[in-house]
């Protein structure tokens, strides 16, 4: 998941394939995104997620649905060191994170969405926080780099809601929280 969208995004560990998700990039997908930002929702994100978004989305101006979208939305960016937001909307979690995302989750609010943010992906897996995945895999095999379930993640059981598929070959799946993980045999 690490650097999906150019070559300079995170290049951390050496990681030299930045951008590799933009060759399958079409209309399916922007309407996918479209679809998933069409409701109303908070964002919550880790610190370099928020720069690369804060230095882009609001020089796009509010014609740009997407933008508008992004810009308006509240957003909690989870940082120890980000003293002044620049990005309108814009609060920063810095101490007691995982009781401030519970109290997040517990308000009658608007859905809370991660976008990218593999750090705090691996916070809240860990804590198991995650409600809801709404994954687009790709036909790429990288072999290194961030990874979605890291190590400390919570097992968990999830179903299916939805999935489809890109002209690209890119794999749109919701799944949902189902409990606990179900184990089983085929032992006679």
């Amino acid at each position: 998941m690490q650097a999906p969208g150019g070559p300079e995004e995170d290049s951390a560990g050496s990681f030299k394939w930045g951008g590799w998700s933009v060759p399958h990039w079409d209309d399916f997908l922007g309407s996918v995104m479209g679809e998933q930002m069409g409701k109303p929702f908070d964002l919550l994100l880790g610190r370099k997620t928020y720069d690369i978004f804060a230095a882009h989305w609001p020089k796009m101006g509010n014609e740009d649905p997407a933008a508008s979208k992004l810009n308006n939305a509240w957003k909690y960016v989870v940082s120890t060191t980000l003293k002044n937001p620049g990005w309108a909307n814009t609060t920063v979690l810095r101490n007691n994170v995982v009781q401030e995302i519970k109290k997040l989750k517990e308000q009658s609010g608007p859905e809370l969405q991660v976008h990218g943010s593999a750090n705090l992906i691996q916070t809240l897996l860990k804590n198991d926080l995650v409600d809801e995945f709404q994954l687009k895999i790709y036909p790429v095999v990288l072999g290194k780099g961030k990874r979605l379930f890291g190590e400390g993640t919570v097992p968990a059981g999830f179903k299916l809601v939805e999935s489809r598929t890109s002209p690209k070959g890119v794999i749109v799946a919701t799944y949902a929280r189902a409990g606990e993980v179900k184990t089983g045999s085929f032992a006679m």
